[in-house]
């Protein structure tokens, strides 16, 4: 495990929309490289990089034609080594966002695929016997090739699913076995990349929907074997490099398939779910002030999870990412400042989405944007200052539009505010580094009354205590000691503590 993970707080930057260095309108890593002081201000050791790779953006990249080139809007794969140097010198780490599961049609792996003639390829994805053969189970292109055969995607029509074979095999005649020769030279194509990679300076991977790679593999028995022999190359080879899976399952995740760390989301109905649980179900959320949410559904989902999987690995929080609805879109600013100082002073590895630290809208209604569709609401420019483009760019035509709002949040006019949500992260961040007990393997002790809210966690020597309620409340607790944060107010007395509507406070105990 690399010990660094233990006092890692990521920052996910969506390239595109980040910052565009030349003018031309979309993001860039020239653009990423003058903002790591900005990242590393925040408290911010390790960056999570959304693709950068060659792509015909179908899917804003998850759809790769090249995994060994950069995408010339962003640069070359000498900037991309030259982001790794830069970051490094400022101890931030970098990790690359890997997309397992699929390509891009266009990528030539493809292109020799779907040619009738016999190649290296041409299990390289899942084709069945003819074209007539169309299995509805399966989410299948069909009469696009001058092969005699469809071929599955994993999603988008543009995004043929790589073949690691079938754990159960219901149609032979097309269906490999996962331990084909052409499945397993799926894997070690993988591997090729993320050697690849690694070797220029990277320091890991996200990976995109790992769980996505055996077909017919409902326990990811399968699966997981493939990842279990990822993490024995990375062990081998690169011990101090990590992964971070968009499973959302832990005991999958970490113990079977021995990811370092696994989101805590759910896009798949895994259950596992901090957001709808604490944030994005508006009016059942843990975080919102009507007093509807229910600790306990939480609790009931985590920690069972975390129990089992915190000697192997880390639980991921994230503040949002670029497949959600920012949480603006669900909660008021107060929630937002609690909801963020549950998020990082909870175990695990943190991330934090760029522009969640300003609050930064969800733009409703925009026209979608490379495969965005609902998501390009959450995928719109950081919001700089208050300049052309709020300091994105300096082109008339950004990739996406910026907030247009009088009052739309930026670093310019969050950083020195006092009631900004900036001040919150960044606080409690700093406290995050500062405390061992707060990092991410520290112990965790979690108190409710019933599913009832409020509540509050012991970390070691500190406590969090928190009141989302838009009432003022009590909590029974023998705990007391030194404040070191606090939201609202709250006072202590006669063993138990009275916080004002929407309030936190971190004690360190005697």
């Amino acid at each position: 495990m690399p010990n660094w993970l233990n006092d890692a707080v990521f920052y996910e930057i969506y390239p595109q929309s980040f910052y565009d260095s030349n003018g031309d309108g979309i993001g860039d890593i020239n653009g990423i490289i003058e903002k790591l002081d900005y990242v590393k201000g925040l408290g911010c050791n390790a960056i999570w990089l959304n693709p950068v790779y060659d792509s015909p953006f179908m899917d804003a990249g998850y759809d790769v034609r090249n995994y060994k080139q950069v995408a010339a809007r962003y640069g070359t794969n000498d900037d991309l080594v030259n982001l790794f140097n830069e970051a490094h010198k400022k101890g931030i780490k970098i990790l690359l966002d890997l997309v397992p599961g699929h390509t891009s049609d266009t990528h030539p792996w493809f292109l020799e695929a779907k040619k009738a003639a016999e190649s290296e390829y041409s299990n390289r994805y899942i084709f069945t016997q003819n074209v007539w053969d169309a299995p509805p189970e399966y989410r299948m292109m069909c009469g696009l090739c001058e092969r005699n055969g469809n071929y599955m995607v994993n999603y988008f029509s543009s995004q043929p699913a790589l073949n690691y074979g079938f754990y159960e095999i219901t149609h032979p005649e097309w269906q490999l076995p996962c331990d084909h020769p052409d499945c397993l030279a799926t894997v070690e194509a993988i591997k090729d990349v993320m050697r690849f990679w690694l070797d220029k300076g990277a320091d890991g991977f996200r990976v995109d929907m790992a769980d996505s790679l055996v077909k017919n593999d409902d326990e990811k028995i399968a699966t997981a074997k493939i990842w279990r022999g990822v993490r024995e190359m990375l062990d081998e080879e690169y011990p101090e490099a990590a992964m971070v899976s968009e499973w959302c399952s832990p005991d999958r995740a970490i113990n079977n398939a021995g990811f370092h760390m696994d989101f805590y989301l759910d896009h798949f109905g895994n259950g596992y779910n901090i957001l709808s649980r604490c944030g994005d179900w508006g009016d059942k959320a843990v975080f919102n002030p009507n007093g509807k949410g229910n600790i306990k559904a939480f609790a009931d989902e985590y920690l069972p999870a975390y129990e089992r999987s915190k000697d192997n690995g880390y639980i991921s929080y994230m503040t949002n990412n670029h497949d959600m609805p920012r949480i603006t879109a669900y909660l008021d600013k107060k929630a937002i400042k609690l909801f963020n100082a549950f998020i990082f002073t909870m175990p695990g590895v943190p991330f934090l989405y760029y522009g969640d630290e300003l609050g930064m809208r969800y733009q409703k209604d925009l026209v979608s944007k490379e495969g965005g569709f609902s998501r390009t609401g959450s995928r719109t420019p950081m919001q700089w200052n208050s300049g052309k483009n709020l300091g994105f760019s300096t082109s008339d035509e950004p990739y996406l539009p910026v907030d247009k709002s009088a009052d739309a949040p930026t670093v310019e006019n969050q950083q020195n505010d006092d009631d900004s949500i900036y001040k919150v992260v960044t606080d409690i961040i700093a406290l995050r580094h500062k405390y061992d007990d707060l990092k991410g393997n520290g112990e965790l002790e979690f108190v409710y009354e019933e599913g009832k809210i409020p509540f509050f966690y012991r970390r070691g020597k500190l406590v969090m205590f928190f009141n989302p309620l838009g009432v003022e409340s009590e909590i029974k607790t023998n705990y007391n000691g030194e404040k070191l944060y606090e939201l609202g107010n709250t006072e202590f007395a006669d063993g138990k503590i009275k916080m004002s509507p929407q309030s936190f406070v971190m004690i360190k105990i005697n």
